[in-house]
């Protein structure tokens, strides 16, 4: 049985979502299920496993996303990362990228839905944590109504736990990754109906939704919600999550108390031998509309990328802020 809880997750998002945004975010919200970076197959078996899957045990509820088309592959990269603790292994079939394409996994797969569906097999029979699929509505020429209702059907048949559906289709011809992101028109609609034909399924929404109201609203037709890039530029957002989507007391009253609490994590990393800007990179939207926001970011950019940088570079960029800020002061 599936226990984890769906209702508001952060979206895994390549060169973002890597260990140090997940800890994080993780200080804006006890709740939300976070997601690595998708990582292929061939890297996880044949790269190096703890710089690629090594993570901070406070990222807890968190998911491995895998890319790839083997079952077998497939198979032992899921084993691999239940080995490593994590919550849950995903399959991306939703990555319109160029290189995934040429490697036959991510949307391109929404062409193969017996592929994926034997993939989905192998993986469920090789761990015991939910195995669960992250799809497009749809690419190129593809009728969504009938891509969405072919794929969701072969992979849930197969067991998979949880359907994640980004509200557009992928153009693979014609479209850039970037520009799959935004041209594609979003079809909200379209997912949901996909809910109300598999009421035992939980089925969560992804795509263009702007902030933590909006994920809320849709969870009157899914199961959840998955913020992507709103949550990674404006992560102030991240702090009212577990108080409007869960109805609990946020972790901190502000991000400034967020920011302090992760001073232990970053000391620690530093001396490991991290680099403050790989940690501080994903600071740059943590202030929104207030007093000393450009200040901050300037400071930071100028100053946290020196070698040797440390805490007292983060510290004199939080002094130019001057409110406290809420989460929500925007």
């Amino acid at each position: 049985m599936n226990s984890q809880d769906y209702r508001f997750s952060v979206a895994p998002m390549m060169d973002w979502t890597d260990r140090h945004c997940r800890v994080f975010h993780r200080h804006l919200t006890r709740r939300a299920l976070l997601y690595t970076e998708m990582l292929t197959t061939g890297a996880i078996i044949h790269g190096n496993r703890e710089r690629l899957l090594g993570y901070d045990a406070c990222e807890h509820p968190v998911a491995l996303q895998l890319g790839g088309s083997d079952p077998h592959d497939l198979a032992l990269a899921a084993r691999i990362g239940e080995g490593f603790g994590y919550d849950e292994i995903n399959l991306n079939v939703g990555c319109p990228s160029d290189r995934v394409k040429d490697g036959r996994f991510g949307a391109c797969l929404m062409a193969e839905p017996e592929l994926v569906a034997r993939c989905v097999q192998a993986m469920k029979r090789a761990v015991a944590v939910p195995v669960t699929v992250k799809c497009r509505i749809g690419i190129d020429d593809q009728d969504p109504e009938v891509a969405l209702d072919t794929i969701a059907r072969a992979v849930v048949a197969s067991g998979c736990d949880a359907l994640i559906v980004h509200a557009r289709k992928a153009w693979l011809t014609g479209l850039s990754p970037k520009e799959n992101r935004d041209i594609p028109p979003l079809d909200y609609d379209r997912v949901y109906r996909l809910k109300r034909t598999m009421p035992a399924v939980p089925v969560i929404i992804n795509g263009g939704i702007s902030g933590i109201d909006e994920a809320k609203a849709h969870l009157a037709h899914v199961n959840g919600a998955m913020l992507g890039r709103a949550a990674y530029q404006e992560p102030w957002r991240l702090l009212s999550v577990d108080t409007d989507i869960f109805g609990e007391a946020a972790p901190h009253a502000s991000m400034q108390d967020a920011l302090e609490a992760m001073m232990p994590y970053i000391e620690e990393q530093l001396a490991r031998g991290t680099r403050l800007h790989a940690i501080t990179r994903h600071f740059v939207g943590v202030f929104h509309a207030v007093p000393g926001a450009r200040a901050f970011r300037r400071h930071l950019a100028e100053q946290g990328v020196k070698p040797g940088a440390g805490l007292d570079v983060l510290r004199e960029a939080i002094a130019h802020v001057g409110a406290r800020a809420p989460a929500e002061a925007a």
